[in-house]
């Protein structure tokens, strides 16, 4: 099949959801503008001490790419691609800028423009209702996710946009990456709250590795469990909505045909996505973190173990990379970490003898592996019954080079390549395996800041001039996702 053809057939499997994602807090901008209130990772990017992981280019999201003042022009660029749907978040801090209490209507109002635009323009619009940025009060009040008391503000909260914007937004993604949210906040400190107590406390002032990633985790399981139920009984009835979780998913491979090595790449599965993935299909943990990780895994009683069963309407996974995967057969990561990773039992790397498992993009975890995206599917397909996926994020960065010029930074033929590989393995996964995927978001619609890497990676569509008052441009990517959309 020539590359047209298997342009155009990849289309037709994919036509009526394939489109863009993004996170608000990482576009939105105007942190101090029409009430909102601060946020975990305001006050994280405006931290410098090294000591807790901070920002490494010292920049923030304080304008970020100014989306909330130009979200009528980024429509529009969506609108010229031949886009149908189009994923963000809102904002927790603009709705309730203290956490909770009284309702800020300009922020209800921002985000009822930003649908209705979209809505206007034949773009649908898939709602992510927290995406890591807790404000700032309830860090301050109780610690935010690791209290209980996060769980029923959570849902006031999450109740409030069912309310605000249910009767338009069908598609509802309860939570972003909240294995990513739990090791990076709460187990390694690379990202706010930055709380961690590896190798001695060094990297973290405060936190404790070996209970907190597993405390958070069951109060954002319990969270996604009682706002599904909300809604299913209170919404759902009139709005005939839909909530799923975007799990953030490597896939692992075993690194070699030891049974050992396989064993621990299950172990990492285990521990990567069946940590969130089974508590809302099967109602609890992975066996296998229960016998090792032992009494400092929260258990869940007969009723939330009822509640957390079935809540997944749709599967979101955000797949990027491939990695593999060996036994830990020393004790020298549980005397350093003593955290998750330890508790698995296996160490992964994306490379092995000195060679990496495919070509790396700028992330320094990110490897191209486009059959990772197949494996991954069918395993979901296998092992969870083949439920309802969207692929709600798949993209890669290139550098933020301050020494390229203009007209050879939109030249990005690799993302290109990236795109259509993946894309191949997809389809593949669906003709040839009977893979239930229904829809597909790149990652991301343009350059914007990616947490803690800042402005230096750049995972866009569009390249954004950093110093050239944001203006948008359209690299080669644009064209040929352009071409894609309209090859049905």
């Amino acid at each position: 099949m020539d590359e047209d053809s298997a342009l155009s057939e990849i289309s037709r499997f994919f036509y009526g959801l394939y489109d863009s994602s993004i996170c608000y807090f990482q576009y939105e901008g105007a942190v101090k503008e029409d009430g909102r209130g601060q946020t975990i990772w305001d006050t994280f990017a405006h931290t410098f001490d090294y000591d807790a992981g901070k920002v490494p280019d010292f920049s923030n999201a304080d304008v970020a790419v100014d989306q909330y003042h130009r979200y009528i022009e980024d429509i529009q660029l969506m609108k010229n691609m031949g886009m149908d749907a189009y994923r963000f978040s809102i904002a927790w801090s603009r709705i309730f800028p203290n956490g909770t209490g009284e309702i800020n209507q300009a922020g209800v109002d921002h985000y009822d423009n930003l649908i209705n635009a979209l809505l206007a323009n034949g773009i649908e619009p898939y709602v992510t209702i927290y995406h890591w940025d807790l404000p700032q009060a309830l860090e301050d009040r109780y610690l935010g996710w690791l209290d209980p008391q996060i769980i029923k503000d959570f849902a006031a909260y999450a109740e409030t946009c069912f309310q605000k914007f249910g009767d338009r937004v069908k598609h509802w993604i309860t939570f972003n990456e909240p294995h990513t949210m739990v090791i990076q906040g709460y187990d390694v400190g690379l990202q706010a709250p930055s709380r961690c107590s590896i190798i001695g406390h060094i990297v973290c002032k405060d936190g404790n590795s070996a209970t907190e990633p597993y405390i958070v985790g069951h109060h954002v399981l319990l969270s996604h469990a009682t706002v599904t139920d909300i809604y299913r009984k209170k919404y759902k009835p009139r709005q005939r909505g839909s909530l799923g979780v975007a799990f953030d998913v490597f896939w692992y491979e075993p690194a070699t045909n030891s049974t050992k090595d396989i064993a621990a790449t299950q172990r990492a599965k285990d521990f990567h996505l069946g940590w969130f993935i089974e508590p809302l299909l099967f109602g609890d943990y992975p066996s296998i973190m229960r016998s090792r990780v032992g009494s400092r895994l929260p258990r869940f009683s007969e009723a939330e173990s009822a509640l957390l069963k079935g809540t997944l309407d749709f599967v979101g996974v955000n797949h990027y990379t491939t990695w593999y995967a060996w036994d830990n057969s020393t004790n020298i990561i549980h005397v350093l970490f003593n955290d998750s990773l330890a508790d698995s039992g296996a160490i992964t790397l994306p490379f092995r003898d000195g060679k990496a498992i495919g070509d790396r993009a700028n992330s320094i975890w990110l490897y191209i592996v486009p059959h990772g995206i197949r494996s991954l599917m069918n395993y979901i397909k296998e092992e969870y019954g083949n439920p309802p996926v969207i692929i709600t994020e798949n993209g890669m960065d290139d550098a933020n080079n301050p020494f390229i010029s203009l007209k050879d930074a939109l030249k990005d033929e690799k993302r290109i390549k990236y795109h259509n590989d993946y894309l191949s393995n997809l389809l593949a996964s669906i003709k040839e395996d009977g893979c239930n995927v229904q829809g597909y978001f790149v990652w991301s619609l343009m350059d914007n800041w990616e947490w803690g890497a800042g402005f230096s990676s750049r995972f866009g569509l569009y390249f954004v001039d950093y110093n050239d008052k944001l203006k948008r441009y359209a690299k080669d990517s644009v064209s040929w996702f352009k071409n894609f959309l309209a090859s049905n």
